[in-house]
């Protein structure tokens, strides 16, 4: 996977992670907030039935109140409250109804045929005992309790709630109920509402996901489009520097062959050409020595290996980078005059045994060839009396710097105007290349550059 789309994924991921988040969550709050609500609400729609309720039962008891309240507990007087009680009824589904304590049904108008069993035991689809709890309720003194119970007027099983007291003397329990169908289709058309709101909500984050994710992707292709005419501008530009470099490095190569090695050999085959005149000429003076010559091969010879140390000094190959840096700061300061010292402090990192030679290391060439760059920069444009090159080795990395005491520059303007040299360049390049590090600073008296590269 590509960095860039690396990127974009590690992007949505966590994206996608928070909308899921913020979505579980408001789901979450959601479903709390709407049990919240149909709670309130229910509370609120109980609370007129138990009201509604107590009213209606204080009704019925008002009825027989002049049964009771005489103190009568003859069979006649039962008897005439029961009828009184068979009677009444409110609304639709309203009406009274009455157990003795054992749990027999002694009035039910809407089920009379019920009248006279016995439902101690009756129990509802929830496994509530309901003439139990009734009773119940109604020896504490009075009260309220919820159970299933067939609707009159549309033979289903509906919940109900009922209330009931006591007429302790007679040991009955009269009460009545209310439906509450009603109630549940409030609460749940107030569930369908939430649960429609909840949904709603979800589509909008689903939709913003989408439209987050598009927006991401997009961003993330017009990144790597981006970076790729980018990446193929400095391709194309390094291509071309590449094969500037070369042509460079073959004019400076052929310019020394002209000028220097070309000469010594043009100017031994003149000489040894007189030599041979003179052997092959009678009377002619005679060749008394060849010093001259044997020191202009000597002179050729030190040239050919100056140039091949210049391409690669066998030092590094033989002996490693820290004796390739001294022989070439020994070079420099015979070439330039420009005093030029060594200081190598620890071993190599990736060198286990100290000794052993770098040849193989790109991490040694790469530091050898900025020191070279550095070298022929501060020949070319320092003005500088003495050059410091330092090589600090630790366990982790190795540290190359360049100090020098001249006229220095300013880096600010040579970032800024883009006129960094190709020296320079370089430098950074092979630093970047071997994932290491570059610091660079001047002014007049003290310019520095230091390269550090990592073991591995």
């Amino acid at each position: 996977m590509r960095p860039r789309l690396r990127l974009v994924v590690l992007a949505l991921i966590p994206l996608l992670l928070a909308l899921a988040t913020m979505a579980t969550v408001l789901w979450w709050k959601a479903g709390k907030l709407a049990e919240e609500q149909a709670r309130v609400l229910e509370e609120k729609l109980l609370l007129a039935r138990r009201a509604e309720l107590a009213h209606y039962v204080e009704l019925a008891l008002d009825s027989i109140g002049h049964l009771y309240e005489a103190g009568r507990d003859d069979d006649a007087a039962r008897l005439e409250a029961r009828s009184i009680l068979s009677g009444m009824s409110f609304g639709e589904d309203g009406y009274f109804f009455v157990y003795d304590f054992e749990g027999r049904n002694l009035v039910h108008p809407r089920m009379p045929q019920i009248v006279g069993e016995n439902k101690w035991e009756l129990t509802d689809a929830n496994g509530v005992r309901v003439i139990q709890e009734l009773v119940a309720r109604a020896r504490e003194g009075g009260g309220y309790q919820r159970y299933l119970w067939d609707k009159p007027s549309t033979r289903h099983v509906t919940p109900k709630l009922g209330y009931a007291v006591q007429l302790e003397r007679w040991g009955w329990m009269i009460g009545t109920g209310i439906y509450l169908d009603d109630v549940e289709s409030a609460l749940q058309s107030l569930r369908d509402e939430v649960t429609a709101n909840i949904a709603s909500t979800m589509r909008i984050l689903a939709a913003v996901a989408v439209l987050s994710v598009g927006a991401v992707s997009a961003g993330g292709l017009l990144l790597n489009l981006r970076d790729r005419r980018i990446a193929d501008g400095q391709l194309r530009e390094l291509a071309q520097r590449i094969v500037f470099s070369q042509e460079a490095e073959r004019a400076r190569v052929s310019r020394e062959l002209h000028d220097g090695l070309s000469q010594l050999l043009v100017s031994l085959k003149y000489r040894f050409e007189l030599v041979e005149h003179r052997l092959a000429t009678p009377g002619a003076e005679p060749v008394r020595s060849m010093a001259r010559e044997l020191d202009g091969l000597g002179e050729a010879i030190a040239e050919v290996r100056r140039i091949s140390h210049a391409l690669r000094p066998s030092a590094l190959d033989d002996l490693g980078l820290a004796s390739a840096l001294e022989q070439s700061a020994k070079e420099f300061s015979a070439r330039t005059g420009i005093s030029a010292t060594v200081r190598v402090e620890g071993a190599l990192p990736w060198n286990s045994r100290g000794s052993r030679s770098d040849e193989s290391d790109p991490r040694a060439v790469t530091l050898f060839r900025i020191a070279q760059e550095a070298l022929a920069n501060v020949e070319r444009h320092s003005h500088a009396r003495q050059v410091e090159i330092q090589l600090a080795c630790n366990p982790r990395t190795a540290s190359l710097s360049i100090v020098d005491d001249g006229i220095g520059f300013e880096i600010a303007r040579i970032e800024r105007e883009g006129i960094e040299g190709i020296g320079l360049r370089n430098i950074r390049e092979r630093i970047e290349h071997a994932g290491g590090e570059f610091f660079l600073s001047s002014g007049p008296g003290r310019t520095e550059l230091r390269a550090t590269v990592p073991a591995t």
